[in-house]
């Protein structure tokens, strides 16, 4: 019976064999890998590499050294920097890196109208910088008792109490033109603008009114009375230049019609 006992006591001992083949190939493995410096040092490397990793990778976003702590706005005229960083909306003392610029330039610029480009640059180690530039007027149209502002690419930017000084009045009676339903609004309000881009700076300067009644008839009203029929905005290099010549030629006449500019029309002399 005692030998019986002594043979179960010993049935529950664990083998004590050599190594499974799966155990013997991890440690041949490492073994290898360990075998030659070129290879420690490789070894080396990658876990030094892990660990700049992750301790890179903390600093960046659980770490407070690179939070956002200020918002710099540059390049504004007639907004001020407080407003372009109360439309940014940056989150304060959230990591500098998390910060989407793509997106906060979207957001200033559907807050603010009157930006025209924004540049987010993150200023390491604490600051957003926001670089904008502002859309300028280059008519206005009357809005109630206010004024809308018109940009060179015809969009309407902001709202003012009073028209800026120098910017002539646009005035749009294209309601019942074809034009409207041919080339829309927005390209009607272009063709305007570049009509008063082609003008020679002395006309310009004297231009009080543009009046659109279809993409063929833009006329313009000068400050001391006289008028000009530009027609369409096509050929515009060519109306300027018979413009010019005529203001020369005929400086006491009031009215010069240039839709044809191969033949123009002089009157009220």
């Amino acid at each position: 019976m005692a030998g019986l006992r002594t043979a179960q006591r010993g049935a529950k001992k664990r083998p004590s064999g050599p190594p499974s083949a799966s155990s013997a190939r991890r440690f041949a493995r490492l073994r290898i890998l360990l075998r030659t410096p070129r290879r420690r040092r490789l070894a080396l490397v990658l876990v030094l590499a892990a660990a700049l990793g992750g301790f890179g990778a903390w600093a960046l976003y659980g770490s407070d050294w690179f939070r956002i702590r200020q918002v710099k706005a540059v390049g504004t005229k007639v907004l001020t920097s407080d407003e372009v960083v109360a439309a940014a909306a940056a989150p304060m003392n959230a990591p500098l890196i998390s910060v989407d610029p793509d997106a906060m330039a979207r957001r200033i610029r559907a807050r603010l109208p009157r930006i025209k480009t924004v540049e987010v640059v993150r200023s390491w180690p604490h600051t957003i910088g926001l670089k904008v530039s502002e859309r300028t007027p280059e008519l206005v149209m009357r809005s109630g008792g206010k004024y809308r502002e018109v940009d060179r690419e015809g969009v309407r930017f902001a709202t003012v109490r009073t028209a800026p000084r120098g910017i002539p009045l646009l005035e749009m009676t294209v309601s019942d033109s074809p034009s409207l339903r041919r080339f829309g609004i927005d390209r009607l309000r272009r063709a305007a603008v570049e009509v008063t881009r082609q003008l020679p700076e002395a006309v310009r300067k004297d231009l009080k009114k543009v009046r659109v009644a279809s993409y063929d008839s833009l006329t313009l009203e000068l400050a001391d009375g006289r008028t000009v029929v530009w027609g369409s905005p096509e050929r515009g290099a060519e109306k300027a230049r018979v413009l010019t010549a005529l203001l020369k030629a005929a400086g006491d006449a009031h009215h010069f019609d240039l839709s044809v500019p191969s033949a123009p029309a002089v009157s009220g002399s």
